[in-house]
């Protein structure tokens, strides 16, 4: 069987699929005509979230069997075309849950604490002593946690902040009993947690009902001394409006992973010293790539063998 990896990996690939014919990608991100041209007599296909599955790449691909995306997410993917087509669509949750929500609480930190912008200053060699009123910023303990999105990595984050004795508070669209029961968590409407949250945090998928969730009306109601986190999907926010609610001091700070035009980031955020930016690495260890990658590979050749993988979407 051929399978196109697009792009390279953490892990041994070539090792772990001997025996299959293999397209790898270690150069620069494929072009979706180098996509299409590379993945017509495929077989299989383990793609990054970068890369656009839609209906009319795989129609062209008459062999194609299975897509393994090398992410959660999978909204770059037309999974219904998938089915449609009889092609098995496959995602990497569960292993990367524990390492995205470190990140998102290590985000919840870097900003309340402004650890960048005291890093910045370090280095540039202002500090001078220590001073009463040197880059004061928010505390953590006892305050309250917002989750939008109470999914795998949002009750995660949850279970992190309890060491901090947090009240936690989330939205989602179904009341999470078990999570509830776990963490403490109380279910409230979208309105609530935007006025109640000290911390909010985004680990929400990207859906047409939470793009734009969070736009300048949304920042309007939120306390001063907020600490927005988004790890989820970056078009839950309007980056534009972010700008904005940062610059007039709205929000306290904001941390993000991910952006509304990835990877173009609104030039504002740039000039902002209360947004932390990271390049989307909520997954980013190297254990969590590793076993990410490795999951990819065991549902590409699961398909092959006719055996439906436990991490496929349909």
């Amino acid at each position: 069987m051929k399978i196109l990896i697009t792009a390279e990996l953490p892990f041994d690939i070539e090792g772990y699929l001997k025996g299959h014919e293999l397209d790898y990608n270690k150069g620069k991100q494929l072009s979706a005509k180098e996509l299409a041209k590379r993945a017509e007599d495929a077989d299989g296909i383990i793609s990054m979230l970068s890369d656009k599955i839609d209906r009319e790449l795989m129609e062209s691909c008459k062999n194609l069997k299975v897509v393994a995306n090398y992410a959660v997410g999978y909204n770059n993917i037309d999974v219904q075309a998938a089915s449609e087509l009889g092609i098995t669509v496959c995602n990497t949750p569960d292993v990367l849950t524990q390492t995205t929500a470190e990140l998102g609480f290590a985000l919840m930190i870097t900003a309340a604490r402004r650890v960048s912008e005291g890093d910045a200053f370090t280095r540039n060699k202002k500090f001078k002593g220590w001073e009463a009123d040197l880059f004061l910023g928010m505390d953590m303990h006892g305050k309250t946690l917002g989750v939008f999105g109470f999914g795998r990595i949002g009750q995660a984050v949850a279970q992190m902040a309890s060491g901090f004795n947090m009240d936690i508070i989330y939205s989602s669209r179904t009341k999470k009993h078990q999570a509830e029961l776990l963490t403490g968590a109380s279910r409230v409407s979208f309105d609530d947690l935007v006025r109640q949250s000290d911390f909010l945090i985004i680990t929400a998928p990207s859906t047409p009902e939470t793009h734009h969730k969070f736009t300048l009306e949304t920042f309007v109601q939120m306390k001063s001394s907020a600490v927005l986190v988004n790890i989820g999907r970056g078009d839950i926010i309007k980056e534009r409006d972010l700008v904005k609610a940062l610059e007039n001091k709205l929000i306290f700070a904001a941390g993000l992973d991910v952006y509304e035009d990835e990877p173009k980031i609104d030039a504002g955020l740039f000039k902002l010293s209360n947004a932390v930016l990271a390049p989307h690495i909520g997954s980013g260890s190297f254990a969590t790539r590793e076993a990410m990658a490795k999951m990819c590979c065991d549902a590409v050749t699961s398909v092959f063998k006719d055996e439906k993988p436990a991490c496929a979407l349909n």
